[in-house]
């Protein structure tokens, strides 16, 4: 039963986390792997429902593109311009970890131009 609602909240565009929430506070099971045996992002990746770049890459980009919109609008802004070097050093760190891991392929390389389409 777990393992079905996962696939069906998967194909509905959610993150595994959002996914481990949903079964958590509506079905009571804390750990799927417990139950299953198997954690969410394998079982979504078996039928083909995971994301193309991982979970936590992803929210550090989304984080780096809503300050790259802030200071669009507040240049002087000292304070975000230093955290967004911060956050895109994390990304950047991170890339360089999945690349070996080969979670991502090799050529990918994030660009700040660019990263807005990731996100959307």
């Amino acid at each position: 039963k777990a393992v079905v609602s996962t696939q069906s909240t998967g194909k509905k565009g959610l993150t595994p986390s959002q996914i481990g929430v949903i079964l958590r506070d509506s079905h009571g099971v804390n750990q799927i792997k417990h139950l299953t045996g198997t954690k969410i992002l394998r079982i979504l990746r078996a039928k083909g429902l995971a994301s193309k770049i991982p979970e936590d890459l992803y929210h550090l980009i989304k984080k780096a593109v809503a300050i790259r919109k802030h200071l669009e609008k507040n240049r002087q802004d000292k304070d975000s311009k230093y955290r967004l070097i911060l956050i895109e050093s994390r990304v950047h760190k991170l890339a360089r970890y999945y690349k070996t891991k080969s979670v991502l392929p090799p050529n990918w390389k994030y660009e700040s131009a660019t990263a807005s389409a990731l996100v959307a």
